[in-house]
């Protein structure tokens, strides 16, 4: 794919992309050469077939196919164009005008491909000897709707690969405070106040489930805290919750040989969360205040490791028996959910977290998981799931299912061992840290944070999801009951 991706507008464009619709319907105006082209008995212009035009004197053109006009949805529009994207680089043009004429939202369209030729830049083999030669790309469009469009998805594109690329750095480059710095440098560029919390000063604002968790490793847990707040704003702020666990081997509970390898992904959803950030502060900038909680630790194995049987004592009171050390995520977010319902006096909270194998079984590689306590959240986050194309599908959080998570010697068990309902455990353990009234969601990314697939938008590896999700939130607005 391409190394990087940017807007700008040259004099000569090496290819100009054009779709069309089932029944080939393309513009009158078209050079002949691109009207044979559109004609060809292979092509249908169904959604996501490319073919090629070679105009006398002209650019080449690529006509993409865009399935039925009548049926045109964003996710049909992703998948035309990473067709086209995907085509472009195998073709090694370096300069591309994008004149999609007749899709009726022209911002979005643009945004969705800007989204999509960015994404698709992004390769994972970073740390390679011989890294995969790629060549840069510049994107234009002559629809003033559609460039602007292209720009915004552009940089949206960027928020994502910078997740990506922070979830996707080994452990042993990749620990807590590694994460700290990274999120102090991209606060310093962006103009975000950041504040680390680590050390002594665990101890002293009672951020339980960090201390235990990471107590075993080398690598000190830390809790980073980010703001963003434009000027004059007295509101209170949405808060995002990202659980960060740099490694996970399983503590003593260990995980297998086959589960442990990609456990360095463990902390997409602090990474998906900094990625919101970056574009919230730069790109988005929405009249409300953010606030950004990650909870990073290593979960490992010592002779001072938290065990099962141990029972631990929130800020807040409430004590928790340990039953699986490999149930840690939820620990260290149940910090993160106390440390903002307690300071923060937030207008709701959303937690974002790789939190359990169940979510994988329930719904596949398809869709995250989520749960919420407020019925106009859900409604907000699932249309922003419509606009981002990080979907959710909203599973039951139930006060039946309560009973499940209730120790015989503690307030709670971190986790039921009698198999059921694996990511609804998760989702009504966390719910006992967040007070009544205060709308809250939870999302389980553990099925879409990675990819094997080569296909579509995305390449194998980190997905970034969550990053699109969260700031189309803030965008369009959050409306709590």
């Amino acid at each position: 794919m391409f190394r990087s991706v940017s807007f700008g507008i040259d004099a000569w464009v090496d290819c100009e992309v054009i779709g069309a619709f089932e029944g080939r319907e393309i513009s009158a105006a078209e050079d002949n050469a691109v009207q044979e082209a559109a004609r060809r008995p292979e092509f249908k212009a169904k959604v996501g077939q490319v073919v090629e035009a070679f105009p006398e004197g002209s650019p080449r053109v690529l006509i993409v196919g865009l399935g039925d006009r009548e049926k045109v949805t964003f996710a049909t529009l992703r998948k035309s164009f990473a067709a086209a994207v995907r085509r472009l680089s195998a073709t090694k043009v370096s300069s591309v005008n994008v004149r999609f004429d007749s899709l009726q939202d022209a911002v979005m369209s643009g945004r969705i491909f800007g989204e999509v030729a960015g994404t698709l830049g992004w390769n994972a083999g970073f740390l390679k000897t011989t890294p995969t030669e790629f060549a840069d790309l510049k994107l234009s469009s002559t629809d003033e709707a559609f460039a602007k469009g292209l720009k915004y998805g552009i940089s949206m594109a960027d928020a994502t690969n910078f997740a990506r690329d922070l979830a996707n750095t080994p452990p042993n480059f990749a620990t807590p405070l590694w994460m700290a710095e990274q999120a102090q440098k991209m606060a310093e560029a962006t103009g975000l106040s950041c504040r680390i919390i680590k050390g002594d000063e665990l101890e002293k604002e009672h951020l339980t489930g960090l201390i235990n968790v990471g107590k075993a490793s080398i690598n000190p847990p830390c809790l980073i805290r980010l703001e963003y707040r434009p000027e004059g704003s007295d509101a209170k702020p949405v808060v995002f919750v990202g659980k960060t666990i740099t490694y996970d081997t399983g503590g003593l509970s260990i995980k297998g040989k086959t589960s442990m390898p990609g456990m360095k992904g463990d902390k997409a959803g602090g990474c998906a969360v900094l990625g919101a950030m970056k574009a919230i502060a730069t790109l988005v900038k929405p009249d409300v205040p953010v606030v950004a909680i990650l909870v990073a630790a290593e979960n490992s194995i010592s002779s001072n490791a938290y065990r099962p049987d141990d029972v631990i004592t929130y800020r807040n009171g409430k004590t928790v028996e340990i039953t699986n050390t490999d149930a840690e995520g939820r620990l260290v977010l149940a910090d993160g959910l106390i440390w903002a319902a307690e300071l923060e006096n937030p207008a709701c909270i959303i937690d974002m977290a790789t939190l359990t194998g169940g979510v994988v079984t329930a719904l596949g590689d398809e869709f995250a998981g989520y749960f919420s306590t407020d019925a106009l959240l859900a409604g907000d986050l699932e249309e922003a799931a419509k606009i981002s194309g990080d979907r959710i599908w909203r599973l039951p959080l139930d006060e039946a299912y309560k009973d499940m998570m209730k120790s015989p010697v503690a307030d709670l068990q971190n986790s039921n061992l009698g198999g059921k309902a694996h990511p609804v455990q998760g989702a009504v353990f966390l719910w006992a840290f967040v007070p009544e009234g205060l709308p809250w969601a939870h999302i389980d990314i553990a099925g879409v944070s990675n990819t094997s697939k080569d296909s579509g938008p995305l390449n194998p590896g980190q997905t970034g999801f969550g990053v699109r999700l969260l700031c189309d939130l803030v965008r369009s607005g959050v409306s709590v009951s």
